[in-house]
């Protein structure tokens, strides 16, 4: 019944430790999404930075696997390239080696600080302030980091002689390098991470629980098992998404059977330096030469694997062929499902897919217009191809945003409120589109075409519309709210216009001088104008009123 209890309270240690690192991981992440926005708009052909970019991200969200799925989702958008992706993948594995350091420093006196820490985080949970909540779950969540590593640690847990003498034995069975790899491998997919299960074969280590030369067969293990959430994640995306999870795979692969080769074979020298390092039987000592071990481990698989990146990437790209055969599925060009593990580099990229769709409905408005006035039916293809991209866009980004919604601070709420209103104009601007062409085909197949006074009146409210395009995409694009009222002034301009053309248009229906035929496509030509405006001035004063008080008509 003893060694039950005890196996129940090293559970909850565990439980507990995984809990503070999530939280820990979740608050640094909202804390420096601005950061993390800023170090991927820096991912660029230079391999070095992409290492420093891959460490700096995961010492933030102290996740190697959070950072591959990541890394994935932004291949997968077409935002990284393979050859920029595989340093940062690289990188990743630098920068989860932190916990592990950060696990091994732990002592009596900085356990009580970081108790009183946990205590204090709870305690800022209840501030209204977003930003002491953000803080709070920090404080919280490295305190609660170490609480769960001394319950591991104490009496109950691997403390205990019971529990001590259990470990032994399986460790005493399992005494071969390729079945420790294999459970570090086993553990680690089981619980998503590599920074939770060095954690805990580091306090098995301190504990006494297990050996310093088993510990590290257990680590390498550790670290192909991390792959295993990229791999899954890769699972339904395109080809070079796929590739960049095999390189993940690939280089913990190499690097493990490279270090497990050389410590099966030199294992006694391995941990006299390690222990030469970290002289002393304290726990604090035995914990830092697995730590260290760790880093020297990922730090020299990336030296040595980083000039090779072209051969990685040329292996996987031999491994996981292009089907030139199979059609590709339609997809969002900046944004993809795994983003929204990082919420802030997620709304970045909605952002920019907001961008792309505005200049397609720009494109679409003067092409149409243009065959309308021209009375040619050109360019349609092009038009009903940027129309397709741009419904499929409204509704797949739109479909994104309510599950991002759930995963953003409150600060966001509100943006991405604007950004559900921007779509639904956007997509009523593409429509009114699509509608200019077709009453351009509609009076080509009818014979029918415009006076050129008609042609002049049309193109001079058009040139407005276009005017207000260019303001509405600048105050998008730039947070600009210098040429708003601008904006607004050519909004009221196109509403008298509306009028004036109608009632001209009227006077020459009149006069003689043009047919009733023409009049239901010119009063509609005028009145879509006339609502694209209003569509583009929501637009542009997205960035004033999130919570989006439309003025177009539906």
């Amino acid at each position: 019944m003893e060694l039950f209890s005890c196996l129940i309270w090293l559970l909850a240690g565990v439980g507990v430790f995984i809990v503070g690192m999530n939280f820990m991981g979740d608050a640094l992440e909202k804390s420096a999404g601005s950061g993390m926005k800023n170090l991927l708009g820096k991912i660029c052909n230079n391999r070095i930075s992409g290492v420093g970019i891959g460490a700096g991200v995961t010492a933030i969200i102290q996740s190697s696997s959070a950072t591959s799925v990541m890394v994935i989702g932004l291949v997968n958008a077409g935002v990284m390239t393979l050859m920029q992706a595989t340093p940062v993948i690289m990188g990743a594995n630098i920068g989860t080696t932190i916990t592990g350091v950060l696990v091994a420093l732990k002592n009596d006196y900085f356990n009580m600080a970081m108790y009183l820490l946990a205590f204090a985080g709870v305690m800022m949970g209840f501030v209204k302030k977003e930003k002491v909540k953000i803080a709070g779950s920090l404080c919280s969540g490295l305190g609660l980091i170490f609480v769960g590593l001394e319950m591991m640690s104490s009496d109950a847990a691997f403390g205990n002689q019971l529990v001590k003498d259990m470990f032994t034995g399986i460790f005493e069975t399992i005494d071969f390098p390729l079945l420790l790899i294999f459970a570090g491998i086993v553990f680690t997919a089981l619980i998503q991470s590599s920074s939770a299960a060095t954690g805990v074969v580091i306090t098995m280590v301190g504990t006494g629980v297990l050996s310093l030369d088993l510990a590290l067969f257990i680590v390498l293990g550790a670290n192909i098992g991390t792959c295993v959430t990229a791999l899954l994640a890769a699972i339904g995306a395109n080809a070079n998404s796929r590739r960049v999870a095999l390189i993940h795979f690939t280089f913990n692969v190499v690097g493990t059977l490279l270090f497990a080769t050389l410590i099966w074979i030199f294992r006694e020298p391995a941990v006299n330096i390690l222990t030469s390092c970290f002289p002393g039987n304290d726990p604090m000592s035995l914990q830092m030469r697995v730590s260290l071990f760790h880093v020297v481990f990922n730090v020299t698989t990336t030296i040595m694997l980083l000039p090779f990146v072209k051969v990685l990437v040329g292996f996987s790209r031999a491994i996981i062929p292009d089907k030139k055969t199979e059609e590709e599925t339609r997809t969002l060009k900046f944004v993809d499902e795994r983003m929204l593990a990082m919420p802030s580099v997620a709304l970045g990229q909605v952002k920019k897919e907001i961008e792309y769709m505005m200049s397609l409905a720009y494109e679409n408005t003067a092409l149409s217009f243009d065959a309308l006035c021209s009375g040619k039916n050109k360019n349609g293809e092009l038009i009903r191809s940027n129309e397709a991209i741009i419904d499929f866009t409204n509704s797949a980004l739109t479909r994104f945003l309510i599950k991002l919604s759930a995963e953003v601070d409150s600060s966001n709420e509100e943006t991405i409120g604007s950004y559900f209103h921007v779509l639904n104009d956007l997509e009523r601007i593409g429509d009114q589109a699509e509608n200019f062409y077709e009453i351009g085909s509609e009076m080509s197949e009818k014979n029918l075409s415009f006076s050129a006074v008609a042609v002049d009146e049309l193109k001079e409210l058009c040139s407005i519309v276009t005017k207000m395009f260019d303001i509405s995409k600048d105050a998008f694009e730039n947070f600009s709210k210098t040429r708003l009222g601008e904006l607004t002034e050519l909004e009221a301009k196109t509403d008298e216009m509306k009028k004036s053309l109608t009632a001209s248009h009227f006077a020459r229906l009149a006069e003689g001088n043009c047919s009733v035929d023409h009049s239901p496509y010119f009063s509609s030509a005028v009145a879509r104008l006339e609502r694209v405006a209003d569509h583009l001035v929501n637009v542009g004063y997205s960035i004033l009123n999130p919570t989006g008080s439309q003025k177009a008509e539906y």
